[in-house]
């Protein structure tokens, strides 16, 4: 039985079609894999190029468009531009997740134990991302180092009212020391306990 010959397209040449802007695109195909070739201005050069294609993958003569070309060598002079190959990759087919049906009489409990009885590749994959989310949590927790809480003595709200910059900066102009502030704020609490 003689080997599957590609049939010759619209073009006339194997591997070679028409683009929409009117000029040649090259594609080839070898050991289940697809490869574009180039597009060029005319179907001739176009299966040029498609030849040089076959004789670097080795195929029979009998894919040439052109069999009288003798060696690669001349093929590959005859095309001066060179080809380019790119591979052209299918989408590959994902399979979707499968639903969780709730049965009737059936609580969201139950059907959620029953997927994870029929499917635990999904919960071990679900685990798995909480685990890494967790683990870079902490990192970064780690990294940013411990935090330091200060108390605050008092509990009233009335004490965390906070002071304008502006009353700072006047307290630091007049030169305050320790001991006026802490007569302020002894004042200060005192008027809080009289209330």
């Amino acid at each position: 039985m003689a080997p599957k010959k590609t049939l010759k397209g619209k073009s006339g040449f194997f591997g070679v079609r028409q683009k929409p802007f009117g000029n040649w695109g090259v594609e080839f195909s070898n050991a289940g894999r697809r490869w574009w070739i180039d597009t060029y201005p005319s179907a001739h050069e176009a299966a040029r190029a498609y030849d040089v294609a076959v004789w670097r993958a080795e195929r029979p003569r009998e894919h040439l468009n052109f069999p009288e070309i003798e060696s690669r060598v001349e093929a590959e002079m005859l095309v001066p531009q060179g080809i380019k190959t790119k591979e052209i990759t299918t989408k590959k087919k994902t399979t979707k997740k499968p639903l969780v049906v709730v049965n009737a009489g059936e609580t969201d409990e139950e059907a959620m134990a029953r997927f994870a009885r029929e499917h635990p590749e999904y919960v071990q994959a679900e685990l798995e991302h909480y685990w890494k989310r967790e683990a870079e949590q902490k990192k970064k927790e780690d990294e940013a180092g411990p935090s330091t809480v200060i108390p605050i003595e008092s509990s009233s709200e009335e004490d965390s009212t906070d002071f304008s910059e502006e009353e700072e900066e006047e307290e630091e102009e007049e030169g305050c020391n320790d001991s006026e502030k802490e007569e302020f704020w002894e004042q200060f609490r005192s008027s809080d306990d009289e209330e």
